[in-house]
């Protein structure tokens, strides 16, 4: 650690819950740990309660002994060891890298950047992504997000599976003789994610009005001939990699407009997909799923009750986090090879039914390799 850097990058984060601390080593740590990656090499400051771990499994250059560079830390800055926490720590890693510059995420804890500030150090929040990298995947990671789509798609059928078992009882949707709530089925989705080594939070069992707000969880009964949709987004166990897959259910008997609408998405979702191919923009992609409902007729606009129609964009960038770079959307850039971003354009109007369809597919030369896979059926008698 003798090499001196014109400019280091801090981060201090737990990777268990930071996708950027998590890329970086490679290996869960469940409390905020200190990452310093200098021009050449990473190094991570953790204690000893971590240390053997992180030092056999992580990606780091140098893992180094918390208590120990506290030790140090207490020594150059010329005080009490006891007094030395993460924030002395980043000033004495940048007084033995000799750098004036620092760079941090977004999400850098504002009270270590008030001690680099206060300290003489120049720094440089860095909007958007840190690690800019992430957004192209490698087949190790195409891989990764191909199990958490299987995880997805298990989920996804086993509430299929519920609702082609239920039956209809006026205005009930009965399984095992008990009404049918979004919570009981979101529970069996979760579980089935967890036997394929996933862990689903909040997925999305939405019905009826409920379906037409894309991020209301749902909650209460699920009535027949009333549109569900059903999004999940499970985090592989073993890799911290996500699934993202939606599909739209009916239990019963669909009507015209829901039929026309249904109908609508699954054009739109095959228009997106047919535009998807790296250098194409990702507002390409968004406009072709647009141009659809526009011949349709079906119309974005603010109501009193809020918005109706395409009220989202096309798709997102998926990996590490849920959403992540690209964007599929208006004004977004162009795609490039490597790249996982899901297509799931969607349609919301209350007095018909929300529908929306998603899959993910990796960006390649040539068009795109799916990552997703489970049929498009959604009518369920």
């Amino acid at each position: 650690m003798k090499s001196k850097s014109s400019t280091i990058r801090l981060l201090y984060a737990a990777s268990d819950s930071s996708a950027d601390a998590l890329y970086l080593s490679g290996v869960f740590v469940p409390d905020p740990f200190l990452a310093i990656i200098t021009e050449k090499k990473s190094y991570a400051v953790v204690s000893q309660l971590e240390f053997a771990r992180v030092a056999r499994q992580s990606r780091f250059d140098e893992v180094m002994l918390l208590e120990a560079m506290r030790q140090k830390a207490a020594e150059n800055l010329q005080m009490k060891c006891a007094d030395v926490g993460p924030g002395e720590l980043m000033i004495y890693f940048a007084q033995r890298f000799a750098v004036k510059k620092i760079e941090v995420p977004a999400d850098f804890p504002a009270v270590f950047y008030a001690k680099l500030y206060e300290a003489g150090y120049r720094i440089q929040v860095v909007e958007g992504a840190f690690f800019p990298q992430r957004a192209k995947k490698d087949d190790s990671e195409a891989r990764a997000i191909r199990q958490g789509n299987a995880a997805s798609a298990a989920g996804i059928r086993a509430a299929e599976a519920v609702l082609r078992a239920a039956r209809i009882e006026g205005n009930r949707i009965l399984y095992q003789g008990r009404a049918l709530t979004s919570e009981r089925l979101r529970t069996l989705i979760d579980q089935a994610c967890l036997e394929k080594g996933a862990t689903a939070s909040r997925s999305i069992v939405a019905g009826g009005r409920q379906a037409c707000d894309p991020h209301e969880v749902g909650h209460g009964l699920l009535r027949p001939n009333q549109l569900i949709i059903i999004d999940v987004f499970p985090r592989v166990q073993k890799t911290g990699y996500h699934g993202d897959m939606t599909r739209t259910f009916l239990k019963g008997r669909a009507s015209s407009a829901q039929r026309a609408l249904v109908a609508a998405v699954q054009q739109a979702h095959r228009a997106a997909l047919a535009q998807v191919k790296a250098g194409v923009k990702g507002a390409t992609v968004h406009a072709a799923a647009e141009a659809v409902f526009q011949a349709g007729g079906y119309v974005t606009e603010r109501r009193a009750a809020g918005f109706v129609g395409f009220i989202h964009s096309t798709g997102h960038g998926l990996g590490l986090d849920v959403h992540e770079a690209p964007r599929v959307s208006k004004g977004a850039g162009k795609l490039k090879a490597g790249n996982v971003i899901t297509i799931e354009p969607g349609l919301y109007y209350p007095e018909i039914g929300g529908c929306r369809i998603e899959d993910v597919v990796r960006v390649s030369k040539e068009g795109y390799q799916k990552l997703s896979k489970m049929h498009y059926r959604w009518e369920i008698r």
